[in-house]
């Protein structure tokens, strides 16, 4: 069976078509629209999907925000603005005339990338660190969603009560300190109004205001880590998105949680199918579905 497999970002929409031995072909991108509206966002799917759907047999959506029965909301208006109650698989289903399954693209990663930790892991989290921060938690060899949803939204529980405020609406999130927005809107003087891609290539050049705004995510993050350990007891996290894999961060955030009790250190891995995982993810948990 062929799958339709669709990511659905704050910054780009991807598809691609994956075989049953998780073989990917036929790429396909498109920005997420800069409207974000119900209509800009169905017209840019029918877009993308139109060229690839013919040879597919179902679809799977990898979506960031909170999937419940197949409807879109977004957790962060700032990431993904304009839909609330977004019938997501309803709308796909309409442009492609297939069958199909949605969740949050965070949880498909982390279903993703637990597979090659299957055979000596039954506890493992994922955190993707990009536009937000988005997370996954499989817990006893199964992906925990929720029944809202909203299982793994690790990157809105409390980083800084003083902290920035949230598109979520909560003061001092992780998402708020720890993602690329969030690097980016607390560069000031000479860095103001730089996006977290210039700020990562300062902070390798020795930039010493860049390579704080670097450590203050990393450490941000490693504080989560450590929450997340106390809470779920997971034998590893797994890290990725584009902060997350971006050279020399993980580095920072295992110096970071060194500086934590030992109880709360975790094994910390780097993402293996890095930017596919959200498409191989909701492909492979469709596979246990039925659509």
């Amino acid at each position: 069976m062929i799958t339709l497999a669709i990511d659905i970002g704050g910054t780009k929409l991807a598809a691609a078509l994956v075989d049953v031995h998780g073989r990917l072909s036929c790429r396909a991108t498109l920005p997420t629209p800069a409207s974000r509206t119900p209509d800009a966002l169905e017209a840019a799917l029918r877009d993308l999907l139109t060229p690839l759907y013919p040879r597919a047999q179902r679809f799977a959506i990898a979506s960031t925000g909170i999937i419940q029965d197949g409807v879109l909301t977004a957790i962060n208006p700032e990431n993904l603005g304009g839909l609330a109650h977004f019938p997501l698989v309803a709308c796909v289903a309409s442009i492609t005339g297939l069958p199909g399954v949605a969740l949050n693209d965070a949880q498909a990663a982390a279903w993703a990338e637990y597979q090659p930790l299957a055979a000596r892991v039954r506890d493992m989290v994922f955190l993707t660190v990009s536009t937000g921060v988005g997370g996954g938690l499989v817990r006893d060899g199964r992906l925990v969603t929720g029944q809202g949803g909203l299982a793994g939204h690790f990157g809105h529980t409390l980083a800084d009560p003083l902290g920035p405020r949230c598109g979520c609406g909560r003061t001092g999130c992780v998402e708020a300190i720890a993602s690329g927005r969030g690097i980016a809107a607390a560069a000031e003087g000479e860095l103001a109004g730089c996006d977290a891609k210039t700020l990562f290539a300062l902070s390798e050049q020795g930039h010493a205001g860049a390579s704080a705004l670097v450590d203050r995510s990393a450490t941000a993050l490693a504080r989560l880590i450590a929450d997340v350990k106390a809470a779920t007891d997971c034998q590893c996290v797994v890290l990725g998105g584009s902060i997350g894999l971006a050279p020399g961060y993980l580095a920072r955030v295992r110096t970071a949680l060194l500086r934590e009790p030992a109880m709360y250190h975790t094994e910390l891995l780097t993402a293996h199918y890095q930017h596919d995982a959200g498409l191989l993810g909701a492909a492979w948990w469709a596979n246990g579905r039925k659509a």
